[in-house]
């Protein structure tokens, strides 16, 4: 059988607030398939963008073991962390996170380049192409709509052909009409790269859309979720 592309070992992930440490992970468990679509459900505060932040490696586990793409995060120092979002991870965030002083093409561009990749404007210019946004390259985020620069950002996100998309409630920010267009875009790209996806949304209709929901509360997934949906 393959490697998983996550494997997660009783993961715990403690974060110091003013009244002391609080437990936000407690004891997760969880494999994922390479190819395979798993949405991330549960009420505020349940921890669904801090297991997120910790497969990104942006928030490190207080105990247990997170394995992605064949890389073990525990250990890892900053740098060894941002070559592993550069090589396998793509993601989308609510908010969207464009550098307002760089172009829609400047944007898709930069994993490419911090990677030292010659062909990065090329191969940016193409990825907004597949979004539909070839016109708009040269405009800046203040000057698309929140449909386009999501599109940007997913641009963005799969212009490095990623092994892992991580979304975090990416239509959000959007009414129903275009966050279903931005939707469709990202499901058509996973599966054309036949890319992994974990998505968190609200949004039942669009859990439903993945291969399988899984759900978490108070730092723990529901162990009668995980089925196919």
């Amino acid at each position: 059988m393959p490697d998983p592309i996550i494997e997660i070992n009783n993961l715990h992930l403690s974060l110091v607030g003013g009244a002391g440490p609080v437990n936000i992970l407690r004891g997760i468990d969880l494999r994922v398939e390479a190819g395979e679509t798993i949405s991330i459900v549960g009420p505020s505060g349940a921890g669904k963008t801090t297991l997120l932040m910790a497969l990104a490696g942006l928030e490190p586990a207080t105990s247990g073991t997170i394995r992605v793409a064949d890389t073990t995060l525990s250990g890892l120092d900053e740098d060894a962390l941002a070559r592993f979002r550069r090589a396998h991870v793509g993601i989308v965030f609510q908010s969207f996170h464009l550098i307002p002083t760089m172009t829609a093409l400047e944007n898709v561009a930069l994993p490419l380049e911090f990677a030292g990749d010659d062909t990065a404007l090329e191969r940016a210019a193409a990825a907004l192409k597949a979004t539909g946004l070839a016109q708009r390259s040269g405009h800046f985020p203040g000057e698309l709509s929140g449909g386009e620069q999501q599109r940007v950002a997913l641009a963005r996100a799969f212009v490095t052909k990623p092994a892992l998309i991580l979304a975090d409630e990416p239509t959000g920010n959007l009414d129903r009409e275009t966050g279903k267009m931005v939707m469709d875009l990202l499901f058509s790209l996973q599966q054309e790269q036949g890319t992994s996806l974990v998505l968190i949304t609200h949004d039942a209709a669009l859990a439903d859309r993945c291969g399988r929901t899984i759900r978490i509360a108070d730092g723990q997934l529901d162990t009668a979720s995980g089925t196919s949906s």
